[in-house]
Formats: C-alpha cells, sequence, structure tokens
C-alpha cells in the first residue's frame, strides 16, 4: 500500500560548472568561512574545478586568482603559519607535528622555519600535552612502581609524546620525571 503523503527522494541537482565569476565567488566564501593558507585555497579550487568542471573561456587562472585575493589581504600565509603553529603548541603537539601540519597547508620553507617553535615553546608543549594526556608526573598514582606494568605504561606514553611530534629526549624527561615541580621547572630553564 502505498502512501500518497510520504516523503519523495530528491534528485539530486548537479550543479553548474565553473566560470571566471562562479571560481571568483566560490573563492570568496571559502576564504570569508575559514582561516586559509594560499596552498589550501589553491587546493580547493583546483578540486572544485575537477569535481564541477570549466566551461569559461580559455584555462582557469587559479594561480593568479590566489596571488590576487594574497594581495587584497583575504589570504595572508604568515598570519595563518603563526595561528596554526601557535594553536598547535597550545595543544601539546611538538615541532614536528607543527611543521607537518604547516607543510600540508602549502607554506613555504621559509615561513615553516620562521614559525618553528623555539626550546621554551617546544618544552611548554610537551609540558601542556603531558598535562592534557595525564602522563608521567600527571598519572595518577599506581601501585606496584617498578613492576613490569609501570615500564609498559611508560614505554607507551614515550610512545605517545613521540607521535605527538616532540623530541625523544622531551618526551623521556616527562616519563622519568616523578615531581610535577621538576617538570616545571625544566620548562622555565629554557626561557630567554
Amino acid at each position: 500500500m502505498a502512501d500518497g503523503h510520504a516523503t519523495r527522494r530528491r534528485t539530486r541537482r548537479t550543479p553548474k560548472p565553473l566560470d571566471r565569476v562562479r571560481l571568483n565567488d566560490l573563492a570568496l566564501h571559502y576564504v570569508a568561512r575559514f582561516a586559509t593558507s594560499s596552498g589550501k585555497l589553491e587546493t580547493y579550487l583546483r578540486r572544485k574545478l575537477r569535481e564541477r568542471g570549466w566551461e569559461g573561456e580559455g584555462e582557469p587562472d587559479v594561480a593568479g586568482l590566489v596571488e590576487r585575493f594574497g594581495e587584497k589581504g583575504y589570504v595572508d600565509d604568515e598570519a595563518y603559519a603563526r595561528m596554526k603553529a601557535s594553536g598547535l603548541l597550545a595543544r601539546g603537539y611538538g615541532a614536528r607535528r607543527v611543521e607537518e601540519k604547516l607543510r600540508a597547508d602549502g607554506l613555504e620553507e621559509d615561513l615553516r622555519q620562521a614559525n618553528a617553535p623555539g626550546e621554551w615553546a617546544a618544552r611548554s608543549a610537551v609540558l601542556a600535552y603531558a598535562k592534557r594526556r595525564r602522563f608521567g608526573p600527571f598519572a595518577a598514582l599506581v601501585a606496584g612502581e617498578g613492576t613490569e606494568e609501570s615500564h609498559k605504561r611508560r614505554e607507551k606514553q614515550l610512545a605517545a609524546i613521540l607521535r605527538a611530534g616532540h623530541s625523544f629526549d622531551h618526551a623521556r624527561r616527562v616519563v622519568e620525571i616523578a615531581d610535577i615541580g621538576e617538570l616545571e621547572e625544566w620548562v622555565e630553564e629554557a626561557r630567554d
């Protein structure tokens, strides 16, 4: 028995192929909605061109459009790199993860190097990560220190800190220090 009021399946409308105006509008909408780098904007626009096609005159000038957006200040790679690096460091990620993220976002080598964290920032980030994940001295006291179970727990913590992008020396320091005050002193030693 068919119900005449049942919802019908909607047919999906295929989007129109892009031309110069639609491509510009798409780019404007993207930069208005998201903080982005020029590399991410270019990747986004090229993906949209692959999905929707091109019906404009000649070839689409994606690189020129991205450059114009940079000149107008809609896309600022330096500000984006600072924002992204400081956000990752505040969440406790290490220098390697910061560099990987900036590279994935299409930022040039000089911007990635300029936003690489110094020693104090790297130590502060590993401290923030240890607090957030309750590693090292922030872990709840577990009975049986010195047992194989505590050794496995420290190895897992060490591996997690390394995956977060921190150096082995910093990860080992966090896992081995038993006192929170001593760990905070170690971070402050690196302050310039």
